[in-house]
């Protein structure tokens, strides 16, 4: 017999939240892909130009865990005009003894919203100013939200702007990121104006061309670039990488598909300058902010072990809270599978 559980979207909500667990299981991920021989595969990704899609595969094998996740993350940029999301999704977590499905998580994208934040909160966490209490959320989406929410847990946020291009869109994440909260969040009329006084930046966007200029940020401030995971996306003016003191969640994916990528492609970092990786800060392995005057930018791409990491925790929880339903995949019929 060989039992799978099926978690639904409303079963994970119901267990996993964005709370200082979620970003210590994600700072714990950080940690292992810089101290153990994490397996994780290049990202496949699938283009369906024609109706502004995506769709990326991540998996990543830790040694220690029981199971690892392989994660299918669609993401349509143009459902939002049709009433859908734009990203969705599930995960599947199989053992790493007989490879079997453990746990299919139908979560529609939670799961990586909330990994993806989590990675935010760690990001700011060993870069940005202990004493950062202003933040510019660039984007209106759930990611937007879920971000700023995400700064609150690991600095003393206590203002925050939203700028959007739909200004309506982003009046409307100020509104409801106020009232979550409890701070004052107001809409911006521009990017550069929302830059102004922020202590941190983080950009959220499947921007194409940069929205964030290098001339708008001043020493001190930290920028935390999550938007750019896919080769064609840019967020922020290469021009400001060989000024900042630049991190990346995997040197080899933001060689290739990050913000370094962009600066690579233009001549202004050599293609095999070796940076540091949040993993090896976490680890103190690599120094994080050398001071309070310095830029900090952190690219995140988004790693297949913050999707083992997560699913290995929805699945834990899922057990103790008895959630999900479980059905056998192996159904006896007398000789061996």
């Amino acid at each position: 017999m060989a039992q799978m559980v099926i978690l639904t979207e409303p079963d994970l909500r119901r267990i996993v939240r964005l709370d200082q667990s979620a970003v210590a299981c994600i700072e714990d991920a950080f940690l292992a892909l810089a101290t153990k021989p994490v397996v994780m595969p290049p990202i496949l990704r699938l283009d369906i130009v024609e109706n502004r899609g995506e769709v990326d595969v991540k998996s990543a094998y830790v040694p220690g865990l029981d199971g690892f996740a392989i994660k299918v993350s669609p993401g349509f940029f143009d459902n939002p005009k049709i009433g859908l999301p734009s990203v969705n999704g599930l995960m599947m977590l199989l053992s790493t003894r007989t490879g079997l499905v453990e746990a299919l998580l139908l979560d529609n994208g939670y799961l990586t919203d909330i990994r993806t934040a989590a990675a935010g909160a760690v990001a700011a966490r060993h870069l940005a100013r202990e004493d950062s209490q202003s933040a510019a959320i660039f984007g209106a989406g759930i990611q937007a939200r879920l971000q700023l929410q995400a700064l609150t847990l690991v600095r003393p946020i206590k203002r925050a702007v939203i700028w959007a291009r739909d200004p309506t869109k982003a009046e409307a994440a100020a509104r409801e990121a106020a009232q979550a909260l409890g701070i004052p969040v107001q809409a911006a009329s521009t990017p550069e104006t929302a830059c102004r006084d922020a202590d941190i930046i983080v950009t959220t966007t499947p921007a194409e061309r940069p929205i964030l200029e290098a001339q708008w940020i001043r020493p001190g401030q930290h920028i935390t670039a999550m938007g750019s995971d896919s080769e064609h996306k840019n967020e922020i003016d290469p021009a400001l990488l060989p000024r900042a003191t630049y991190v990346a969640d995997s040197l080899a994916q933001t060689r290739r598909l990050g913000e370094l990528h962009h600066a690579i492609r233009l001549g202004l970092v050599p293609p095999d300058k070796a940076f540091p990786e949040l993993g090896q800060i976490v680890a103190g392995r690599a120094p994080g902010r050398a001071s309070p005057e310095a830029i900090t930018l952190c690219d995140l791409t988004g790693t297949g072990v913050q999707d083992t990491a997560i699913a290995t925790l929805a699945c834990r929880r899922a057990t103790e809270a008895g959630a999900g339903k479980a059905i056998d995949t192996l159904k006896s019929t007398g000789e061996t599978p």
